[in-house]
């Protein structure tokens, strides 16, 4: 009667889906270095943001200086460059914390950039709301999860949605629609990457394998940066 049951959910021995082969302790536990990670990364991205946010001259070095502007590129582009030594030492400890420091650091400076001349309202409500969003879409992926429910079918749809929302991007760059088209491409990108954080977390439940977890750890990571992104551009839209 007082002894443990055999699926306590708390002991880590209940399987996290139907008909699971391998053991539910080993992916609870990779399931809590992958969260582990993305809140560091998380919470790196928050201090150096702020810290762009608050100290203006950073922020007015960078947009007002053609070196700043140069140096902004380099940031922007730093991270994608960043994951192809990612690919070859991924397992490779502790380089791969290396390179994932400075993926993190150099995005965070991007993002920082984008907050810097924003309503700090307008900031809150974004985080807010992606912060509420991600928890709940985490919580509805387990719970589906347990129930039966794969999110596997996701992927071709995600894919050819992220296309368009670049092609999207790329034609608003050259030939900017406005205000509402901004709303328009910031709240298709928010669904996108609701779309994207439940079947990230999906696989992290079910598909990624247990030396996987720098990979894990940025596509869960770049879902919920997305998704604050993309959130940030429609308040902000919306207050001018």
């Amino acid at each position: 009667m007082w002894g443990q049951d055999k699926y306590d959910v708390e002991s880590g021995r209940q399987p996290l889906y139907p008909m699971m082969l391998e053991s539910p302790e080993l992916r609870w536990s990779f399931i809590r270095k992958i969260y582990s990670i993305v809140s560091i990364q998380l919470l790196l991205t928050i201090a150096v943001a702020a810290v762009v946010v608050t100290v203006h001259p950073i922020s007015n070095f960078f947009t007002t200086t053609t070196t700043g502007l140069v140096l902004y590129i380099l940031l922007v582009i730093t991270p994608f460059i960043v994951l192809c030594p990612l690919y070859s030492y991924y397992r490779s400890h502790p380089l791969n914390y290396i390179l994932l420091a400075l993926f993190t650091v150099t995005l965070a400076f991007a993002v920082g950039l984008s907050c810097s001349y924003t309503n700090g309202k307008v900031i809150l409500e974004a985080f807010v709301l992606t912060a509420v969003v991600v928890v709940s879409l985490t919580l509805y992926t387990f719970w589906a999860a347990r129930r039966g429910y794969d999110f596997n079918f996701l992927g071709p749809f995600l894919f050819g949605a992220i296309i368009i929302l670049m092609l999207f991007g790329i034609i608003q760059i050259f030939f900017p629609m406005g205000k509402i088209s901004t709303m328009i491409y910031g709240g298709l990108g928010a669904i996108i990457f609701c779309g994207y954080i439940v079947y990230d977390t999906d696989n992290l439940i079910k598909r990624y394998g247990y030396d996987e977890y720098i990979w894990a750890s940025i596509a869960l990571y770049l879902d919920v940066i997305n998704l604050f992104l993309s959130l940030l551009s429609v308040f902000r839209a919306a207050d001018s």
